[in-house]
């Protein structure tokens, strides 16, 4: 095949060739940072200061294996995970048809609101909630109509180097005027019964739901149409996208362990009012000319997110039909009508079901943290299973690693499954 022969080959432009070939590594990056980080690893820091800093990064290398199994398939077979799962059976292909169908459109509208609710930091006048949806949603749609994986891979590089840029001034601000805790704080311990639904919910979506692989494995094969692409920056694309996604978690954990932790201040339920309370506490601890800066931040955490959300899921969902109905052939409209789709639904709930949409947001949220070690297991099946060539083959080392990786992610099932049902 000759997906597989551009594997055995270097690039020629040595970093500037390496550069050139950062893709889909990078929006995968885009893709995690939104509520996993901003919203969860920040609350992390927020409650329990630098207790779980360890955790989330043993959470990351865990996962590893599982995103980097999307690279290795692809770039060895020249076929996507869907493709992957559809080899298994029919029945495997529609659990992740229906799963990606209700998370994309769930997921869309809650970055959505999200989005919008920060957009409101930049406009000088008020506008209804709806209308700044809207607004986002018709930029996110333009965006990608007009250069479709070009934009979106452009747009994803601009993001992750401003919002690295931005946060990376802010905690270094912050280390150097850390919030006075209250007296006689004492900070709560993580590892209560009480902190298991928060631990589970973090550390499932940390970095990102594991579905997230198959869309960068989409995103791969949409890149070999662009440019060549080896094994060796197939790899180099993924582990920068993947280590950035690890360090950002741990520098919003920074955030929240500098500026809220020990202050006293009762955080928000919801995500929408916490980011705006982030704001505002940074703002009222370093200074108010910080507002915009932490605004920028979480806007374009949460902007990045939207945007790589409505074309991944578009893009399995695409492919799913296409393989559900046997067609021989990728058609890029239809991929373009399921944005259209999931952009309309996730736009009707905010108009119609807004008082709904966090319920539909945790529905979601357990959804894809159950089934996670299910698909976990998938692609260490097909990793494992596949024949590689030798620089994309899974190495013992890697086979140790996603075995207590899948002892972890079944571990933590059963946890939850106790705490939410049984306990």
């Amino acid at each position: 095949m000759e997906s597989v022969s551009k594997t055995t080959s270097s690039p020629k432009n040595g970093l500037l060739g390496f550069m050139r070939s950062l893709g889909p590594g990078v929006m995968m990056a885009a893709a995690a940072v939104g509520g996993s980080h901003l919203v969860a690893s920040t609350k992390a820091g927020a409650i329990y200061g630098w207790q779980l800093a360890g955790l989330i990064l043993l959470v990351n290398l865990f996962k590893y294996p599982f995103f980097k199994a999307g690279v290795q398939f692809t770039v060895g077979t020249g076929k996507s995970l869907v493709e992957g799962y559809a080899n298994l059976g029919r029945p495997y292909l529609w659990v992740f048809t229906l799963l990606s169908v209700v998370s994309g459109i769930i997921n869309t509208a809650a970055l959505l609101l999200f989005s919008a609710s920060l957009l409101n930091y930049f406009i000088p006048f008020d506008l209804p909630l709806p209308v700044l949806c809207s607004i986002v949603l018709t930029i996110c749609l333009a965006i990608l109509f007009a250069g479709h994986y070009k934009a979106l891979d452009t747009l994803s590089k601009i993001i992750m180097t401003t919002l690295t840029i931005a946060t990376v001034v802010a905690v270094t601000i912050a280390v150097g005027n850390p919030v006075e805790p209250v007296a006689q704080f004492e900070a709560p311990s993580p590892w209560s019964i009480a902190a298991i639904g928060f631990l589970v919910v973090t550390m499932g979506w940390m970095p990102a739901p594991i579905e997230i692989s198959s869309i960068t494995s989409m995103w791969l094969k949409s890149q070999q149409r662009h440019t060549e692409v080896t094994a060796k920056s197939a790899l180099f694309d993924f582990n920068v996208g993947y280590l950035g996604t690890a360090l950002l978690a741990l520098v919003f954990v920074a955030l929240g362990a500098l500026v809220i932790h020990g202050s006293g201040v009762e955080l928000s339920a919801s995500g929408v009012g916490f980011t705006h309370q982030l704001v505002g506490l940074y703002a009222s601890t370093i200074g108010e000319w910080s507002r915009m800066l932490i605004a920028v931040i979480a806007f374009f955490c949460i902007f990045g997110s939207t945007i790589t959300v409505i074309d991944g899921y578009s893009r399995v969902i695409s492919e799913s039909q296409r393989l559900l109905l046997k067609q021989p052939q990728a058609n890029p409209k239809v991929t373009q009508t399921w944005m259209v789709i999931v952009s309309a639904c996730a736009l009707s709930i905010i108009l119609f079901l807004m008082s709904a949409l966090m319920p539909m947001l945790d529905f979601a949220m357990v959804m894809a943290f159950m089934t996670t070690p299910v698909f976990a297991l998938l692609n260490y099946l097909l990793v494992s299973r596949t024949e590689l060539p030798k620089e994309l083959a899974m190495t013992q080392g890697l086979k140790r690693l996603s075995q207590v990786g899948l002892i972890y992610l079944f571990g933590f099932l059963a946890l939850f499954i106790w705490w939410k049902w049984l306990m």
